[in-house]
């Protein structure tokens, strides 16, 4: 086999120093069979190490997986889901720290060491030698006894290596690894802009009106003054209640062009990168590469699933609409036939469920303390699960605010979690479940698994908690979903820990559900000053406002599905696409409402797009079997312990072991549909 090391010798050359080796044996990554990391005395310098020894081991392992002269599943397949695993957990520790680390340089040597670990992992996966020696093996006796997960490893990863081009020829190979490698600066330098473009909408006392108080004082910036960060934080309590049309538009306007200077032109490289690649591996369009491996298989798959639910969708959102238009007529006195205005819809929508619905999102805030609801939460997925969560007193973190919890199944560790809720200067402004460490059988025992829950919710004040929205509160049941599908993994290979990309979403949207129950909401719902229940007739009401824009909100992800599926499935690089004009195309095709403002440009700020490419329309797809799998719970009850380990010994701990269709097939007991989809939204 040709050796990578030289490939990479020189970027190792970047971290080397004269005390390495002291800083390695004093590193806090560096820890035995589930200890946890030592954050509190991690430095740049550490991660810089951490990052070097890493890649150095790699290179060592993949030499000696294809040296060997007659290759086995324990010395070929084990030893590279030994090599992954490894490369792994540097990668996402590495990337993690990148994100909310307060310090610059630490931020800047996790992102250098990502960076070089992702170039070797490019690397690997395209590596002959190492290709052949699996081959090799999957053309064995030893392969034709291999059953069930131990199979699908190989299966898979062989199939890994050729989606990474290892059949390619040499020009065209190294063509591949260039555009992999200037795609993922590219990407890193999208995020960079976006996340860094800190505008700010500056509002007088007049202007701030209907803003709600706790949040006007959150962003205090004087004597009725306030400058307002433009993030996705502060985008609902803006969009949702400024009474001035022209704030709620400035808003709309700085919002959408957040990194629109450098990344309108970033997005252009990647479309053309993307297509590249895909032209490379044999396909028509980078969509047709990137869904092979999904459950969707093929782009016109997706397409057939977005039009037939736009078609499911249309006649709901153009209701759903007229009825905004007549109500915004109503309360301002109007007679006018124009469309809602883009950045007057969510206002309407709030001003109509307070109106017409008794419904009034900031009062039910008031009895959504983050506290009570991360209790309440906890409390719901540890009985569902058949969980314990222990929090760590006083642990060692990146930051004052992270709280750490061990994840115990009867009295045995099964995994680690980390809360980091709030959002903070040059923390990444989204929200995820990232995972941290896969988990896998070692040969010392079991290596349990991490995660870390990256919030940005309302940070709470000296007078006030964080207070969350529903919406939030959905957000964070959502997020939590992702963390406790990455703790439930149980399988030998860290390979197999994650499911289909389009499916992963389920495990986590199956759990919004519970929040739309009384008699479980109400269990934590209490009021933050006088403790009050959240009143029967408020939650009543709410149940009645859910599906009021259901039509509307469903074209509007069906939007950004399509969106995202034509520029990537849809690129000719002789007429190539004006990615602003393509907003107004899809508007028109769709025939209900304008939603793109002139002058703005979402695709410069929208992270799927940006590193994840072709995934959009898994949201929905996933949420067609999280509706489906909710309704066994429906039936057997919403804490029924039985059913919740069910789910969680079939689906959550199933990662990719066997095929997921499946494993929900079995849970089900069925074939699975779309029926509780469409009644999920109001559209059957």
């Amino acid at each position: 086999m040709k050796s990578v090391i030289p490939f990479f010798l020189a970027l190792t050359l970047f971290c080397c120093r004269p005390d390495a080796d002291r800083i390695q044996s004093e590193n806090p990554f560096i820890v035995n069979l589930n200890e946890p990391i030592d954050y509190k005395r991690v430095t740049a310098r550490h991660l810089e190490a951490y990052a070097r020894i890493t890649l150095e081991n790699s290179v060592s392992a993949v030499n000696k997986i294809a040296g060997g002269s007659q290759p086995t599943f324990d010395h070929t397949f084990v030893a590279f889901d030994d090599l992954f695993n490894e490369m792994g957990k540097a990668m996402n520790n590495c990337y993690m720290l990148y994100w909310v680390s307060t310090d610059s340089l630490t931020r800047a040597r996790g992102l250098a060491g990502y960076q070089m670990l992702d170039s070797l992992s490019n690397q690997i996966k395209s590596d002959k030698g190492l290709f052949r020696t699996m081959k090799l093996f999957s053309e064995s006796d030893e392969y034709g006894k291999l059953k069930g997960h131990r199979k699908k490893l190989v299966d898979d990863l062989i199939d890994l290596f050729e989606r990474s081009g290892v059949n390619l020829g040499p020009e065209k190979l190294e063509r591949f690894k260039s555009l992999n490698a200037e795609i993922t600066d590219l990407t890193t330098q999208y995020s960079i802009n976006m996340n860094t473009a800190n505008l700010v909408l500056k509002l007088s006392e007049p202007e701030s009106e209907g803003l709600p108080e706790n949040f006007k004082a959150s962003y205090a910036a004087g004597e009725h003054e306030y400058e307002i960060p433009v993030i996705p934080a502060t985008r609902g309590p803006v969009m949702n209640n400024a009474a001035n049309e022209s704030v709620r538009r400035e808003f709309q306007m700085k919002y959408y062009s957040r990194g629109a200077d450098k990344n309108m032109n970033i997005l252009d490289q990647l479309i053309r990168k993307r297509y590249e690649i895909g032209q490379l591996m044999g396909h028509t369009s980078y969509a047709g590469y990137k869904l092979k491996p999904k459950m969707a298989g093929d782009p016109q798959r997706v397409w057939d699933f977005v039009n037939d639910l736009v078609d499911n969708a249309r006649p709901k959102a153009i209701r759903d609409h007229k009825k905004l238009k007549a109500f915004r007529n109503k309360i301002t006195g109007l007679e006018a036939d124009e469309p809602v205005n883009p950045w007057d819809i969510s206002y309407y929508r709030n001003q109509l469920l307070k109106k017409e619905f008794q419904v009034d999102h900031e009062k039910v805030r008031e009895f959504l303390p983050m506290e009570k609801c991360l209790e309440g939460m906890m409390h719901i997925y540890q009985q569902l699960l058949g969980y314990e969560f222990r929090k760590v007193e006083h642990p060692s973190v990146w930051h004052q605010e992270v709280e750490m919890y061990e994840v115990y199944k009867d009295d045995t560790l099964r995994g680690r979690f980390y809360l980091d809720l709030y959002p903070r200067p040059n923390k990444e402004s989204w929200f995820y479940g990232v995972g941290l460490n896969s988990g896998k059988l070692k040969e010392q025992g079991y290596e349990v698994p991490v995660n870390m829950l990256l919030g940005n919710f309302t940070r709470p004040t000296d007078q006030m908690p964080s207070l969350l929205s529903h919406s939030e509160l959905n957000t964070l049941f959502h997020e939590f979903g992702h963390i406790m599908d990455g703790i439930s993994y149980r399988g030998e290979f860290a390979f197999q820990s994650d499911s289909k990309s389009d499916f992963v979403e389920a495990m986590s949207q199956i759990f919004e559900n519970w929040i739309w129950d009384y008699e479980i909401l109400s269990s934590f719902a209490h009021h933050y000053e006088t403790g009050e229940i959240l009143p029967k007739a408020t939650f009543d009401n709410m149940l009645d406002a859910k599906n009021v824009t259901s039509g509307l909100s469903a074209i509007s992800s069906l939007r950004l599905c399509t969106y995202d599926m034509m520029i990537y499935d849809r690129y000719d690089p002789e007429n190539p696409v004006n990615t602003d004009a393509l907003w107004r195309n899809i508007d028109t095709d769709l025939g209900i409402v304008r939603q793109y403002v002139e002058g703005t440009h979402p695709q410069a700020c929208w992270i799927h797009i940006n590193t994840h490419p072709v995934y959009y329309y898994g949201y929905l797809w996933s949420e067609v079997y999280a509706q489906d799998m909710f309704t066994l719970f429906e039936k057997n009850g919403l804490l029924d312990q039985e059913t919740g380990v069910r789910y969680r010994d079939l689906i959550l701990a199933n990662g990719s072991q066997r095929d997921i269709v499946e494993a929900v097939e079995e849970f089900l007991g069925r074939p699975s549909d779309n029926k509780a989809y469409i009644k999920s939204l109001g559209l059957e």
